[in-house]
């Protein structure tokens, strides 16, 4: 299948897990799956608005990462991780491009660009946080963090 668990914590409530994935459309689907089984099967619970705002914004991310930066990067990386009242999911590649969120423009008649402005949107509606980071090989993280409880 192509996706693969590089951690797995422990009987503990928290942890944090890794899932590789090609950067191909039908990741997006498969990502979103693997990380909805994963939380339900956790000690810590998610409310339901808040685990389908992460799933949605899951993804965005992945789409994105498909889209934009397949070409520099086959192989997306998404990390989940639930500690101290938050859950964080996050996506990895090799791209160096560093988005930023396109503004909304009334009457523009395409409709794309627009995943970045809808995970900042849901983010902070929920009361979190997201943010693009460079890695030292040269890609990049983009997360969103939410809190659950």
């Amino acid at each position: 299948m192509g996706y693969a668990h590089a951690s797995t914590p422990g009987p503990a409530q928290e942890g944090a897990w890794r899932f590789t994935a090609p950067a191909a459309a039908s990741s997006v689907p498969r990502l979103r799956h693997a990380v909805r089984d994963l939380l339900g099967r956790q000690p810590v619970r998610v409310p339901e608005d808040v685990l389908q705002g992460a799933l949605l914004i899951l993804s965005e991310l992945v789409t994105n990462a498909v889209q934009h930066a397949a070409l520099l990067s086959p192989e997306i990386g998404v990390e989940v991780s639930v500690g101290g009242g938050w859950l964080r999911v996050a996506v990895e590649d090799s791209h160096p491009y560093r988005p930023k969120a396109l503004e909304a423009e009334p009457f523009r008649e395409d409709t794309g660009g627009r995943g970045l402005l809808l995970v900042k949107a849901l983010t902070g509606e929920a009361g979190g946080v997201c943010d693009v980071e460079q890695t030292s090989a040269g890609g990049k993280i983009i997360w969103a963090a939410l809190p659950i409880g």
